[in-house]
């Protein structure tokens, strides 16, 4: 299980530094995802390390949303006072994401 987080951090380090040596505008973790989609593709098989260790990653995911949820409370009563701004952003962003994704699936369906 420990190579797979060696190689996921692995493929993240690598992203990290090809964006930061070619100066490309996209977030090295970006990068570094689509470097391992590449790696998985190339591979032709599935990976056994990753998936144990995504597996297991998988399971505890929903840890990474108790920072958000304490500084919703935290800030309760901030958002209650630029909910509409707020609510503006979340639905024109929801938006974009929608559009954006079937303009992909139907660009990659061509």
């Amino acid at each position: 299980m420990i190579d797979g987080l060696i190689k996921i951090l692995a493929f993240q380090i690598a992203g990290e530094a090809i964006v930061f040596m070619l100066s490309i505008p996209v977030p090295g973790a970006v990068a570094g995802m689509a470097l391992l989609f590449l790696y998985l593709v190339a591979r032709g098989r599935e990976d056994e390390g990753l998936d144990k260790f995504t597996t297991a990653f998988l399971r505890h995911l929903s840890l990474f949303f108790i920072p958000a949820a304490v500084g919703i409370m935290a800030h309760l009563e901030r958002i209650g006072e630029e909910w509409l701004a707020i609510a503006a952003a979340l639905g024109v962003s929801t938006a974009a994401s929608v559009v954006a994704t079937a303009a992909t699936v139907k660009l990659l369906k061509r």
